[in-house]
């Protein structure tokens, strides 16, 4: 082989510098484009959907440790010799990108958006995403992210957006699009409907607001009230009906010569533990009650009043499955408003309640409720509260902390509004898509396994999908054209369809995107009755764009056998918090519709990334970190360990604290380690042999190459497996070892002072071998100082241009990596007793005793104790228990000799002060040494001679 000499390195690197410069050579050099092709030929494939980054905003390092996901697997499977498309995805479109131009742009509202014009809204909005997309492919690539950067998939494409039309059209076939009418939680400052998938957890705010007691005079009932409670006074104009549930018993108490009916669980919390019912019933006997309510006079409910005599202001019995009533908080009594709640709204449909509109898109109070009218019914609730109190209506007003949905976006706090929107249905047919879709989720691997429980209950749960955004602009426009004439619609499956079908509009649509405003001047002719039709007014639900990538981006269209070769994918991961109802749910559901299976094989799902005081980044709180700051402060290679080295079922705490913390545990001990071997065989001018690992001979050769072997092993197993987690405990275990164990007692077989021996040529060897092969298996999970410790080691090109190292399981010795591990246990028990006694290592002593061993240690392992311990004699005992008993006694030999271990150290220490090479010899000035150990001193210090002087001092060879 070619002889290649081996570098020293420096102690305290810059790793952030060394990172950056090593980056700029991989691009430049072609690296990155050679590791992209490695496998171009291969017979065997990974596939891994990219989950698309949002192109709205530069990085935080939240987005890093997903993406250390991925690059970790895709490397290893690269290594592992298998074919990759490694296509990364940019989320375009959706309502995040309109809220940051609407800000951009100074506006304050949606209908500035028309004033200012669709189509140039429309452009900023993708410029916006091209701008971001640039900006996290730079950062993306600092991370050490080897990806098909020119090949990236942006789900704004025509490929996307078409292909999602195919989608819709295949649901329409079946039957499963509708437009239907519902009370749905709506964001005022957006004018938009937030479906269910986008009611995510994080964005429930913990707040205040003014609760309300209402007391309704039932109107057959001389001075008798109905209570109820109410934590939205805003709904209270909107107010239909009272449910009670029918098997709850009820109380009418007494309070200031006024009586109220309430829930008898709730009299003593609401009330006060003095209070004594009048009379109990259960809640079936006031179903039927009619009361008056506090804005009956207003022309809006009038109307509703007037309109609908018998069911206007009546209790009614819930359905519990709608809407369940509890005691533990409230009166029992539910305020019921039809068009304004969810939960009413289900129930009012049910029961064949009216309902009565309160509020327009922006949530102010519509025409027909006087001095209301023109007034925000979110912001001013104390126009609400101040007339309830003046008109008697306010038994009791007092402030409720609960947890109250926001806009996932804005974060504005949402309402809720009737309003007409498009679904997929998931109950419909035989079996119906819930059905499917359940049958689906089943058959994928889900890390971790308490997944599947939350994508299950998930898909029981869930209501129709929602898959419109009325009053939006920047998104997927719904292939769905309406008749207003008929009310007949059909969907449009694809591009060459609309152009069959479209009577207007083509010939100034041909060439441009499916995108607002553009494709809404095409018409087609309704088939039912021939009327023109127009496109819907609503853009799609962004969660059908990040859903079909699994069909967009592999040609289903026109080319299914390149689709079959990649679909499905054998791993995706997200963090699992909202992608249940989200990424994860519409990968299933367009999966299902279009080849009823599953879109990919394994999802690897993480927790939240949280600040290291626990909560969540916010640059307000001061605790945010962006992603550049962290890779310029701590380095990536410590990022990505930080990530992969942390159980993903639970939140990760991220700062500079902990990634100190990291550093110092394993990078700074791995560095140290690789720079010993490499500055002591720089200094030697030792180079390789030969490739392959001569068999060891020596037992500290044979158990560190055992113990790397069954560490690589551990590793694939677990990478095999998707666990990041075990794998960076494994090579963790074994970068100690190797330090605290094989390192430590192999600095005497090593360096310069050391005379060439056939012992120190195989110790260079097997340093060589671990430190080579160590930096294969480290380069999926830290590819910079992996890459500068294989280079310097073989000369070669790139760490990242090898493959997964195959070991010689021939070397593996269970047996020696037991009794090494006892060796160690033994050596703990003796340095133990030393501290306990004050009694420095350096200082040898005579004996210890163990007893209670099962094992027999070899002699040459004993011998390796002895010469950890610095005790010259290892002693077995009889006894059962495993022991270790040190005799502590220091005879004047043994001091002397421990002097002289102490003055090597010193002279060490001063030698490394003066800034000596490893390989210089000096003469060394002290004021006394013991004769007898002359020659040791000077061989293990590299000293020409000793000389007497006041103090101690090195004196080198240009001295």
């Amino acid at each position: 082989m070619a002889k290649h000499r081996i570098q020293p390195v420096d102690p305290d690197p810059n790793f952030t510098e060394e990172e950056e410069k090593l980056l700029k050579h991989w691009y430049e050099s072609g690296v990155v484009e050679k590791y992209l092709h490695k496998n171009d030929k291969s017979d065997k494939r990974f596939s891994f959907f990219d989950g698309p980054i949002t192109a709205n905003n530069p990085m935080g390092v939240h987005h890093g440790w997903g993406r250390t996901y991925k690059d970790l697997w895709q490397r290893y499977h690269n290594m592992k010799g298998e074919k990759l498309r490694f296509q990364n995805g940019f989320d375009c479109q959706g309502l995040w990108v309109e809220v940051e131009v609407e800000k951009e742009l100074g506006f304050k509202s949606k209908k500035e958006i028309e004033v200012y014009g669709i189509d140039k809204f429309v452009q900023k909005c993708r410029e916006r995403v091209l701008k971001y997309a640039a900006i996290q492919t730079e950062q993306s690539k600092r991370l050490g992210y080897f990806m098909d950067w020119d090949n990236s998939y942006f789900t704004m494409s025509d490929d996307n957006n078409y292909m999602i039309w195919h989608f819709l059209k295949v649901c329409h076939e079946n039957g499963w699009i509708y437009k239907g009418e519902d009370s749905v939680p709506w964001c005022p400052r957006c004018e938009t409907a937030i479906s269910q998938h986008e009611m995510l957890t994080e964005d429930y705010k913990e707040v205040i607001h003014d609760s309300v007691y209402l007391a309704l005079p039932i109107t057959t009932h001389t001075n008798e009230y109905l209570l109820v409670w109410t934590t939205t006074p805003w709904t209270i104009p909107a107010n239909i009906a009272v449910a009670v549930d029918k098997s709850i018993e009820y109380a009418l108490v007494s309070v200031d010569g006024k009586q109220y009916w309430l829930a008898e669980g709730a009299v003593e919390r609401v009330i006060g533990p003095s209070s004594k019912p009048i009379k109990v019933i259960p809640g079936s006997e006031l179903v039927g009650l009619k009361y008056r309510g506090p804005f009956d006079a207003l022309p809006a409910v009038a109307k509703v009043q007037k309109d609908n005599p018998d069911k206007f202001h009546t209790v009614v019995a819930t359905d519990t499955l709608i809407l369940p009533i509890t005691t533990t908080e409230g009166t029992g009594l539910v305020h019921t408003a039809v068009s304004a709640g969810t939960e009413d709204f289900k129930l009012g449909k049910k029961l064949g309640l009216p309902m009565i509109p309160v509020i327009n898109d922006s949530a102010y109070y519509i025409d027909g409720f006087n001095e209301l009218s023109g007034k925000n019914a979110k912001k001013h609730p104390e126009i609400i509260l101040d007339y309830l109190s003046s008109q008697h209506f306010a038994f009791r007003i007092e402030p409720y902390r609960h947890r109250y949905p926001a806009c996932w976006r804005c974060k504005t706090e949402l309402v809720w509004k009737v309003t007409n929107e498009w679904y997929v249905a998931m109950d419909k047919g035989k079996p119906s898509l819930r059905e499917r879709m359940i049958k689906v989720a089943k058959k994928i691997h889900w890390i971790p396994e308490f997944g599947l429980d939350r994508e299950l209950d998930w898909l029981n749960n869930m209501h129709d999908w929602l898959i419109s955004k009325k009053n939006r602009y920047w998104g997927l426009c719904l292939p769905i054209w309406e008749c207003s004439k008929c009310g007949h619609f059909e969907v449009i499956g694809s591009k060459a369809e609309l152009q069959q079908k479209a009577t207007q509009g083509w010939d100034q649509f041909q060439g441009k995107s499916p995108h607002k405003p553009q494709v809404d001047g095409i018409k087609i002719l309704c088939s039912k009755c021939s009327a023109v039709t127009s496109r819907i007014e609503p853009v799609g639900n962004p969660w059908l764009d990040a859903g079909i990538i699994p069909f967009s981006t592999l040609k289903y269209t026109s080319d299914k056998e390149y689709w079959k070769q990649w679909f499905p994918a054998d791993l995706i991961t997200e963090s699992f918090p909202g992608q249940f109802k989200n990424w994860f749910y519409s990968l299933i559901a367009m999966a299902t519709a279009l080849e009823n299976t599953n879109p990919f094989k394994t999802v690897l799902g993480y927790a939240s990334l949280l600040a290291e005081d626990g909560r969540p980044m916010h640059k307000s709180w001061g605790n945010a970190i962006e992603f550049n700051e962290g890779a310029g402060k701590i380095g990536v290679d410590i990022m990505r360990w930080l990530y992969a080295r942390h159980n993903p079922t639970s939140n990760l705490l991220f700062g500079y604290n902990t990634a100190t913390k990291i550093k110092r545990q394993f990078h700074l001990i791995l560095w140290n380690s690789y720079r010993f071997f490499a500055n002591n065989a720089a200094a030697d001018n030792w180079q390789p042999q030969n490739k392959s690992l001569p068999k060891p001979n020596h037992i500290l050769d044979k158990w560190i190459v055992s113990r790397f072997t069954t560490t690589t092993n551990q590793v694939a197993e677990n990478l095999d497996h998707f666990d990041a987690f075990h794998a960076t405990q494994a090579i963790e275990n074994f970068v100690n070892d190797l330090s605290l164990w094989y390192i430590r007692r192999s600095r005497d077989r090593v360096g310069p002072s050391v005379t060439e021996t056939d012992d120190k040529n195989q110790t260079y060897q097997t340093m060589r071998f671990i430190f080579t092969h160590l930096s294969l298996i480290l380069a999926p999970l830290i590819p910079f100082i992996a890459d500068r410790m294989f280079t310097n080691l073989t000369g070669e090109v790139s760490v990242h241009l090898a493959n997964w190292p195959k070991l010689d399981q021939s070397l593996l010795d269970s047996k020696l990596e037991t009794d090494m591990k006892l060796a160690r246990e033994i050596v703990e028990k003796v340095h133990a007793q030393r501290k306990a006694a004050n009694i420095k290592v350096r200082q040898p002593l005579e004996k210890f005793t163990v007893t209670g061993l099962l094992n027999s240690l070899s002699p040459e392992i004993q011998h390796l104790i002895t010469q950890e311990t610095n005790v010259k004699n290892m002693l077995f005992g009889s006894g059962k228990d495993f022991t270790v008993e040190l005799d502590v006694t220091i005879t004047p030999a043994l001091k002397v000799e421990g002097e002289a271990r102490e003055l090597i150290r010193q002279i060490q220490t001063a030698r490394k002060a003066a800034g000596t090479a490893l390989s210089e010899w000096v003469t060394v000035e002290l004021p006394t040494w013991p004769l007898e150990y002359e020659s040791e001193i000077k061989q293990k210090t590299l000293a020409k001679k000793l000389i007497k002087g006041s103090t101690l001092q090195i004196h080198g060879e240009t001295s």
